[in-house]
């Protein structure tokens, strides 16, 4: 017999809420890409409201809907490819003149989730934030300070992180800035709770190196 939710209702049958799942995930990643919304959450929300679900059953992890997103765009978006190297190009540019800060690359440019106005996220790893500023302005880099929260561990409040954003050509760039220590482990990422994924620059070349990287 099947088991009951802790809310009293009935499960949906494997099957069919697998199925559902996969729906809710294609067409939050459609409302991503076409309307620009970034928030999975609110993403699965219109998503499920469109597909008459109310009550949030059958909702995907945000996992599923990242990879969904990135199929879409691979599908549906001529330029995606394109826009997606340009990324990781100017991405690894960047890591290179920061190298003394071993620099590791998150986020969509990095999952091949980035669309249009993504911006390149990397956390870069200095005894103190002012050594990036520094840096920056010794090479008349115009930067704006910003501020990241992020959870250092599962389990632990968010903290803030000394960040800067500055504009390499035509991509807005964004530097969120660690202790030495926090090269050992990765903060929570907002889609699932679990250490966010990074890649250094021989990972990011690697990337670049791929037909479709």
């Amino acid at each position: 017999m099947a088991r009951r939710r802790h809310d009293g209702r009935q499960p949906m049958p494997g099957p069919d809420g697998e199925r559902l799942r996969l729906l809710v995930a294609e067409e939050a990643a459609r409302i991503m890409h076409e309307q620009g919304v970034r928030d999975y959450g609110l993403a699965k929300r219109k998503a499920a409201a469109r597909l008459g679900l109310p009550g949030g059953r059958g909702l995907p992890r945000n996992r599923e809907i990242e990879a969904a997103l990135a199929a879409y765009r691979r599908l549906f978006d001529e330029a995606h490819e394109a826009r997606l190297r340009h990324l990781r190009r100017t991405a690894l540019e960047t890591m290179r003149l920061l190298a003394e800060f071993e620099p590791r690359l998150v986020g969509s440019v990095l999952s091949g989730t980035a669309g249009e106005h993504s911006d390149v996220n990397l956390h870069l790893f200095a005894d103190t934030p002012e050594r990036v500023a520094l840096f920056l302005a010794e090479r008349r880099i115009p930067y704006e300070e910003a501020e990241r929260r992020l959870r250092p561990a599962a389990g632990r409040d968010p903290h803030p992180y000394p960040a800067f954003r500055f504009v390499a050509g035509d991509v807005a760039v964004e530097l969120t800035v660690f202790p030495f220590d926090g090269l050992r482990q990765a903060p929570c990422s907002p889609l699932d709770g679990r250490p966010m994924r990074r890649a250094g620059l021989a990972a990011v070349e690697a990337l670049l190196a791929e037909p479709d990287g």
